[in-house]
C-alpha cells in the first residue's frame, strides 16, 4: 500500500486550512503619485510596481480590473464617480489605440462635472505626471499596455 495519497491528502488539508485564515483585501497605495514607467502589462510608481490597470485617484492608486477590449461603462467607473468632488478632470488611457469614450459614461462623468479625455495610455501617463506636478485635481484611469 502506497502511503503517498494519505500524505498528500494530509498537506492539502492542512494548505486548506491555513487559506482559510487569510484575507484578501484590495491593496492600493494611500497617497498620489507620479507613474515612474508602464509598459509590459504593468505600471512602476512610489518604488513600487503593479501588473494590470489602475485608477489614480486623489484618495490613492488602486489596481483596476480593466484590459484593453473591455468596455468602457460608468460601472467600472464608480471609484471615480464616488470621489467626483476632488476631480475636475479624468484622463483616459484607453491602451495603445484611442477609444472614444462612450455617450453614457461621458454623461456619468459630466452630472458629476467631472471633464474626460480619452487618449493612449502613454499620453495619458505623460500628461498625469504633468497636472499632478500642477496640483491640479486630476484622475487618471490608465489600462495596461
Amino acid at each position: 500500500m502506497d502511503p503517498r495519497p494519505a500524505i498528500f491528502s494530509q498537506a492539502n488539508q492542512r494548505c486548506d486550512n491555513v487559506a482559510k485564515g487569510i484575507e484578501i483585501r484590495n491593496a492600493h497605495f494611500p497617497g498620489r503619485a507620479p507613474i515612474d514607467a508602464y509598459g509590459n502589462g504593468g505600471f512602476r510608481f512610489a518604488d513600487m510596481s503593479h501588473r494590470g490597470s489602475l485608477l489614480c485617484l486623489p484618495s490613492g492608486i488602486y489596481g483596476w480590473d480593466m484590459l484593453q477590449g473591455d468596455a468602457l461603462t460608468p460601472d467600472r467607473f464608480q471609484k471615480v464617480l464616488d470621489e467626483a468632488a476632488e476631480i475636475e478632470v479624468l484622463l483616459v488611457g484607453t491602451g495603445t489605440e484611442l477609444r472614444p469614450l462612450p455617450a453614457e459614461l461621458k454623461a456619468a462623468l459630466r452630472a458629476k462635472q467631472i471633464s474626460s479625455d480619452p487618449m493612449s495610455t502613454g499620453a495619458a501617463v505623460r500628461t498625469f505626471n504633468i497636472m499632478l506636478s500642477e496640483s491640479r485635481a486630476v484622475a487618471a484611469a490608465l489600462i495596461a499596455v
